[in-house]
């Protein structure tokens, strides 16, 4: 019996070399929190730009939207607003539009967050967000979400009412 005790004990002890061995690998693979700031910061630049020239291209089809940067607490990016006056019924009302797309600011989960919201003629028409772990970002994926987003506010956009 004493044999089988001894083996017992060294394959626990190997289970947990290996154990231990598989922890430091993915240690040293995980970014530290400054690398994270620093990817996450190049990141949000590059994507910001690209928000702002999608977005800024909607006041080219649609007249009367004005466009804004966005930078700060709630993310860096840009926004297309306009504000119509609707006469009908002998009843003044303001109608609001909006489309605003930022990229999150870092936070502690390690992740790059894009997010929009889009309003149209007083009505929020969508509010979408997309994220991935900052170590697996795929700029590609996030230029198309960009890209999907401002064209589908431009489709509800020209189908509404005027």
């Amino acid at each position: 019996m004493n044999d089988f005790e001894d083996r017992l004990k060294k394959a626990i002890q190997r289970g947990e070399k290996r154990n231990a061995a598989k922890s430091e690998a993915i240690r040293a693979q995980a970014l530290s929190e400054e690398e994270c700031k620093e990817l996450h910061s190049k990141l949000r630049l590059q994507l910001s730009d690209y928000i702002e020239k999608c977005v800024s291209a909607l006041p080219n089809y649609f007249p009367g939207f004005q466009t804004e940067t966005i930078y700060g607490e709630k993310g860096w990016g840009a926004a297309c607003y306009r504000d119509d006056l609707d006469l009908t019924g002998g009843k003044r009302r303001s109608l609001y539009s909006r489309l605003e797309m930022t990229i999150r600011p870092y936070s502690s989960v390690h992740v790059l967050e894009l997010v929009a919201k889009g309003a149209i003629r007083n009505k929020e028409t969508f509010n979408r967000s997309y994220f991935e772990k900052l170590g697996e970002v795929d700029v590609d994926t996030f230029t198309n979400y960009i890209d999907v987003w401002v064209i589908e506010y431009a489709e509800i956009y020209s189908g509404t009412k005027t």
